[in-house]
């Protein structure tokens, strides 16, 4: 095993275990506080709930990455590379601030939406940047800053936002992140990106630790300071980690790998405006609460996104080139396939 790689392990298992040990600490602060998510009209739950568990997973990830950063791990990064992981690390913890704050206290949208692009801006600046466009029939294009700009910064508010709006049912949103991260992980290593791999596999570890507690039926929820900071950080590994490699397929890797959340946020929206409503008002269009509707349980909804998740995944796998790549798709189409029909099964039943 090349050394860098046990850099990557360790922090997907340091991750993993603080998650682990803190999110029952997490809640019970939570409970006595009274910071909990009461059941309403659009709630699955019905019990109060602490919303409290993005703690955890913040404080997993990042401090996995310190120690990563103490033991000399990011010495065998590219020159330059360090600043990326530091402009993406420091993004999702002002990210994080604003979903805890907005969990805490209560933001307006538009509030929250200014502070989220602000911080995008920052990190743009900082060297998280799309710097490609893939032109159908034209290959790749160099974007000059103008565009650059309102596009990283679009993307990293909008995964933020779209991991935000899938945390709607138990463990979907940390089980689509942690499943999407070790794809990116997997990804990131293929291309030569390590500084991305790390963070990618520091969030993993976080995200599919916090499922321990978090999985149909869920002992705490993620709030919005777990969901924005998930959000932002895969966006900022795709951008760092993905879209840097230049190449027509290395742009279009992280929308494929994410392509859960960006199709549901996008039909979502869609079917909000054509129905003369506000984008951001809240309602039961997302993709589980269809698959609910249509009868399908808690758990089969989770697990069918889950599939879906994976079978998207591989695709990037296949079309990055990784060996064995093509072998993983047909598994994960397998997968998917055979998830449906139990699905299907259990809505018909």
């Amino acid at each position: 095993m090349h050394v860098q790689h046990l850099y990557h392990l360790t922090a997907f298992f340091v991750a993993a275990a603080v998650v682990l040990v803190s999110t029952p600490i997490v809640n019970r602060v939570g409970l006595l506080s009274g910071y909990v998510d009461k059941p309403g009209d659009r709630k699955v739950h019905d019990r109060p709930m602490v919303r409290l568990g993005g703690v955890s997973i913040f404080f997993g990830t990042l401090l996995a990455l310190l120690l990563i950063w103490a033991i000399g791990g990011f010495t065998l990064l590219q020159p330059g590379k360090d600043y990326e992981i530091w402009g993406v690390a420091i993004g999702g913890v002002v990210f994080f601030l604003i979903g805890l704050t907005d969990d805490l206290i209560g933001l307006s949208p538009l509030s929250r939406l200014v502070m989220q692009f602000t911080v995008a801006s920052c990190a743009w600046f900082s060297g998280v940047q799309i710097d490609f466009l893939s032109v159908p029939f034209n290959g790749l294009m160099q974007i000059p800053a103008w565009i650059s700009l309102p596009l990283t910064v679009i993307w990293l508010v909008g995964m933020a936002n779209a991991i935000n709006w899938i945390d709607g049912l138990d463990g979907l949103a940390a089980g689509v992140a942690g499943i999407a991260a070790l794809v990116m992980l997997v990804v990131c290593l293929f291309m030569n990106q390590p500084a991305a791999g790390l963070i990618s596999a520091a969030l993993a570890g976080s995200c599919l630790g916090f499922l321990r507690y978090n999985f149909n039926p869920a002992q705490i929820f993620m709030g919005d300071g777990g969901a924005y900071f998930i959000g932002f950080t895969l966006a900022g590994v795709g951008v760092t980690g993905l879209v840097k490699g230049v190449t027509t397929v290395a742009v279009l890797l992280p929308y494929l790998i994410l392509a859960v959340p960006i199709l549901d946020m996008s039909a979502v929206i869609l079917d909000r405006l054509r129905n003369g409503k506000s984008p951001f008002k809240a309602d039961n269009r997302h993709l589980h609460h269809r698959l609910l509707d249509a009868g399908l349980p808690h758990r089969m909804t989770v697990l069918f996104i889950y599939a879906l998740t994976f079978w998207a995944g591989s695709l990037a796998l296949a079309f990055s080139g990784i060996p064995s790549g093509l072998a993983y798709a047909l598994a994960a189409t397998a997968l998917l396939s055979y998830t449906g029909w139990k699905a299907r099964k259990q809505a018909r039943s």
